[in-house]
């Protein structure tokens, strides 16, 4: 065990050192490269960065006016039927938006539950998952300038609610 430890503290400078010695063995200077790509990556952050606050501002209202509760409620029916616990309706729905939105309903989940129940469980499993469709299409989309998603949303809604499907699933055969 103490060598996998040693292992994964040199791992990111070995990856880190090689990269500067195969740049500068193929005559790359390495600084100057590094210099532009954080310039570039400064420019895009900055071309995003209403996206980013637009995204913000609606999950603050989402959250605050207490809709996602209202949509548990009305979706309660349906997700006893399906023995879905109807508290995860919030974090299913703010997790396709928001990676720390969903991260801040995850643990409201864990203080009222533990993380060790079957809710706490389950958020857990649920949240590796699904992915952040809506920001990370905006962010991914917007930076390479894509207008066109195609098919996009559509799978990644279908792949995020299959996630959700197999999360209950995992957790119902582990957990019971």
């Amino acid at each position: 065990m103490q060598i996998l430890i040693v292992i994964s503290n040199l791992m990111l400078p070995v990856v880190f050192v090689a990269i500067i010695s195969h740049g500068i063995a193929h005559g790359v200077k390495v600084y100057d490269a590094f210099i532009e790509g954080a310039v570039e990556g400064m420019k895009c952050a900055l071309d995003i960065m209403p996206t980013l606050i637009g995204l913000m501002m609606a999950v603050g209202i989402l959250r605050a006016s207490g809709a996602l509760d209202l949509l548990a409620q009305i979706l309660e029916p349906f997700t006893s039927l399906i023995h879905y616990p109807s508290e995860l309706v919030p974090l299913t729905f703010m997790r396709l938006v928001s990676p720390s939105a969903s991260t801040g309903i995850l643990l409201d989940l864990f203080k009222q539950y533990g993380p060790d129940s079957y809710i706490g469980r389950l958020v857990s499993v649920m949240m590796s998952c699904t992915e952040t469709v809506f920001y990370t299409m905006s962010i991914y989309f917007m930076s390479v300038k894509i207008t066109k998603t195609r098919y996009t949303l559509v799978g990644a809604l279908i792949a995020n609610f299959a996630g959700v499907i197999a999360s209950v699933a995992i957790c119902k055969a582990v957990w019971g």
